[in-house]
């Protein structure tokens, strides 16, 4: 298991064929929000995240999951590909743009995946686009851009 002062990545004992990928610190968002995601290549310029624990706090009035509550899988799942294909350490990394289409509902209770293909990287810029999937049916499409951190002078 490689553990940094930011990510904590390796292969998962409970999930074979699958990596961990997540921060380090307890108290933030990625862990508290969203639990116990894992990662594996998906083959060529892709990788799938997996949300194992969707429950009620990810839903809304009608039991689906909450569209943001996929927005932030797809976020975290940007940074996650970006540092399992290119080997980049995302840590200061931001979200410069994120375009989504919701297509289906997500269900509760069921992992939710997030299929990032990278498809360019510039000295700035990490562009990415992706769906998600849940159980065989698309919940949503999208494209983003990550803006590396800079390299203090």
């Amino acid at each position: 298991m490689q553990l940094t002062a930011q990510f904590v990545h390796g292969p998962d004992p409970d999930h074979p064929g699958w990596h961990t990928w997540g921060q380090s610190g307890e108290a933030r968002f990625n862990t508290v929000g969203l639990g116990r995601m894992v990662i594996r290549h998906g083959g060529g310029r892709s990788a799938r995240r997996r949300w194992l624990q969707t429950d009620a706090r990810h839903s809304h009035f009608r039991d689906n999951l909450h569209g943001g509550s996929t927005l932030a899988l797809i976020d975290v799942a940007m940074f996650a590909t970006v540092h399992v294909l290119l080997g980049t350490d995302t840590a200061g990394s931001e979200t410069f743009d994120l375009h989504n289409q919701f297509i289906g509902s997500g269900r509760i209770d069921l992992p939710l995946d997030a299929v990032c293909e990278f498809t360019k990287e510039t000295g700035r810029f990490v562009f990415l686009r992706g769906s998600a999937k849940q159980d065989r049916a698309l919940v949503s499409s999208f494209v983003s851009t990550l803006h590396k951190p800079s390299t203090p002078q």
